[in-house]
């Protein structure tokens, strides 16, 4: 891979000799029975990949969103897909927020296990009631005394079976008693004891992304320490997008990774597939369809890699606004997306009806790339934002 830095090719070195520890049969088992990889998530955690983005006096790498977006990227193209890199996504971005705003006292105590993989954290924000609309968030923490008690509910929570730590955005102010939707809210880092009164979890059963479990999380005045909130209260909406812009970075390498292999599956398959005494990949009716997925792939990695690049830098370069980082970002992310969908349908349809065979794994792949189409934020959002924020059009919602 030419075109990337000294330590985004070490990432790519470092955990592609991980990932060859977990072949393609590894993640069809973990997609079958819907256990989560610990395996995975052990074995980057020995090496301290999970900190990759966090600082070093924490046990982190130092590095930043460009190598963190190499290491997803990694991981999804080594066939473990979105559900193999999903397996620390949020702990890669999530915790950018606390590395940013948190007090060092707060750091210290918060991010080491993580980064060592003795804890393991999720992200609780999406609402049943509210989806793309995060401002209209009602999950409520009440402060009483030294605690803040919470009520409300979050759902698509990705890895909450196995989390023993969450970061949580909710509302320490009622919607109905602030000015605008974006005061009021707060970010805590909150142990996330199940076996504790006011929590519990439901599981989702859902399509794609299986080995990586999706819940609704029901919160009953859940008491926790006035000691894990985040910055200032009332700031959590400011405070919380550092890391949706690093998300959107991630989610587009993922999307890549498996866009990757979605292809060299269909290319391999192509070129050994004899049909009416040729190989089908020499029909330009298999040929043509493959050669656009890749070229769209690779413009696609160009828009991924830029964005990653201006969020690293924009905390050090004045000239670099949070609006082309927004713009960046968002397109980075629907452009990865959509690239990645692309391959993998293609990829179905040059294996024909061994495409819907699970050993051939590329069925799997299909079904884990709506995930980036619809996380964590839609295609339309992401349109509606760039036809706002860019072409200067009227609001459209």
């Amino acid at each position: 891979m030419s075109g990337f830095s000294e330590d985004q090719l070490m990432v790519r070195e470092a955990v592609e000799k991980i990932c060859a520890n977990f072949p393609d049969e590894y993640w069809a088992n973990h997609d079958e029975s819907g256990e989560y990889p610990h395996e995975l998530h052990a074995a980057l955690s020995k090496d301290r990949w999970i900190g990759i983005a966090l600082p070093e006096e924490l046990g982190g790498a130092g590095l930043g969103i460009s190598e963190a977006t190499m290491m997803l990227h990694t991981i999804s193209e080594s066939g473990a897909g979105i559900a193999g890199a999903q397996s620390i996504h949020a702990n890669v971005y999530a915790t950018q927020p606390v590395a940013k705003f948190a007090t060092p006292e707060q750091m210290h105590k918060m991010l080491p296990k993580l980064i060592g993989g003795e804890w393991r954290a999720c992200f609780g924000v999406t609402e049943p009631n509210t989806g793309l609309e995060t401002l209209k968030l009602r999950t409520l923490a009440t402060k009483d005394g030294d605690h803040y008690d919470i009520s409300g509910q979050k759902i698509w929570i990705s890895s909450a079976q196995v989390a023993s730590k969450m970061v949580l955005l909710a509302r320490t102010t009622p919607l109905e008693d602030v000015k605008k939707p974006s005061e009021g809210l707060s970010l805590f880092f909150i142990d996330f004891d199940k076996s504790a009164p006011g929590l519990e979890l439901k599981k989702i059963n859902k399509m794609g992304g299986r080995a990586i479990d999706a819940n609704e999380v029901f919160f009953d005045n859940y008491r926790v320490p006035a000691d894990t909130l985040i910055g200032q209260e009332g700031q959590g909406f400011k405070i919380v997008l550092h890391g949706m812009n690093a998300e959107r970075c991630l989610l587009a390498g993922e999307a890549l990774g498996l866009g990757y292999a979605a292809l060299k599956k269909a290319s391999d398959y192509a070129r050994d597939r004899v049909v009416f005494g040729r190989a089908i990949g020499q029909n330009q009716g298999i040929q043509h369809p493959l050669a656009a997925a890749f070229m769209n792939l690779e413009a696609a990695k160009l828009a991924t890699y830029h964005a990653a690049r201006l969020y690293d830098a924009s905390g050090k370069d004045s000239t670099i606004t949070p609006h082309a980082v927004g713009v960046a970002c968002n397109s980075a992310k629907y452009l990865a997306a959509e690239a990645a969908f692309t391959a993998c349908e293609r990829a179905v349809l040059t294996l024909g009806g061994m495409g819907y065979a699970q050993e051939y794994h590329v069925e799997r792949y299909l079904r884990e790339c709506f995930v980036p189409r619809i996380a964590p934020v839609s295609r339309e959002m992401i349109m509606n934002y760039v036809g706002e924020k860019v072409l200067r059009l009227p609001r459209s919602y």
